[in-house]
C-alpha cells in the first residue's frame, strides 16, 4: 500500500488530492507545521533526510519531491491521467507539469518573503523589482494560455493540473490579485469543484 507522508499546508496537498482522484488505498500519516516556526517537525527528518513533504513510501522505496510523485503514480496507477507519451500533447504536458515548480513557484515564493521581509523593515531593491517583474510575466503568461480553457493540457485533468493547482491558488489567494488573472481565477474555481479536491481539502481541513 502507498503511504503518503502529509504535512499540512503544503505541496503535499497535491499528492493527496491527486490519490483521492486515483481512488488507490493509501495510509494517511499527517505531520503539523510547528506553530511558532511554521516550519516542518524533525519527526519528518526519521523518513527522509530533507525533512520535507511529500513523501511517499512505495514498493519499499522512499520517493520525495512532488513532481516526481505525481508522475510515478499515474503513470502505475492512472495513465489516463497523463497524455500518451507519443501523441502531440505528450510534450505540453510535460512542459506544464515541470512549470509548477520552475517558471511558476519561484517569483510566487520570493513576493511572498519580500512582503515578510518589508514588514520587518527590510529596505528591499533588487529582490522586490525581480520578483515583481518575473510574477506578472509568468502569471500574465499563464492567464493568457486559460482563456477559454477548462485544463492546462487537451480539456481533460492531467497531472499537470495537480502540480499547478497548488501555486496559482496560493498565489491568488495569498498575494489578492485574483481580478488581474481572471482566466486563471476561472481555472481554479473549476479545479475547486471536483469531487477528489474538495475530499483533499476536507482531509486537510480534519487534521
Amino acid at each position: 500500500m502507498i503511504k503518503l507522508h502529509h504535512l499540512n499546508a503544503s505541496r503535499s496537498i497535491r499528492i493527496l488530492w491527486l490519490l483521492e482522484e486515483i481512488g488507490q488505498p493509501y495510509e494517511l500519516i499527517i505531520y503539523r507545521r510547528d506553530a511558532t516556526t511554521h516550519l516542518a517537525p524533525q519527526s519528518l527528518k526519521t523518513i527522509h533526510p530533507l525533512g520535507k513533504s511529500p513523501v511517499i513510501e512505495l514498493d519499499g522505496k522512499v520517493i520525495a519531491e512532488s513532481g516526481a510523485i505525481v508522475e510515478l503514480l499515474i503513470k502505475k496507477f492512472a495513465p489516463q491521467l497523463a497524455p500518451d507519451e507519443l501523441s502531440a500533447e505528450y510534450s505540453d504536458y510535460l512542459q506544464w507539469l515541470h512549470f509548477a515548480e520552475s517558471s511558476a513557484m519561484l517569483p510566487f515564493l520570493l513576493k511572498v518573503f519580500n512582503q515578510y521581509e518589508s514588514k520587518c523593515g527590510t529596505s528591499l531593491k533588487f529582490l522586490d523589482s525581480y520578483a515583481e517583474i518575473e510574477f506578472v510575466k509568468v502569471f500574465a503568461y499563464l492567464n493568457d494560455h486559460l482563456d477559454g480553457k477548462t485544463f492546462l493540457v487537451g480539456e481533460r485533468l492531467t497531472g499537470a493540473d495537480f502540480m499547478l493547482g497548488f501555486v496559482v491558488q496560493s498565489a491568488l489567494q495569498m498575494l489578492k490579485c485574483d481580478s488581474k488573472y481572471p482566466h486563471i481565477k476561472s481555472y481554479i474555481e473549476n479545479l475547486e469543484s471536483l469531487s477528489s479536491y474538495q475530499k483533499a481539502m476536507r482531509i486537510e481541513a480534519s487534521e
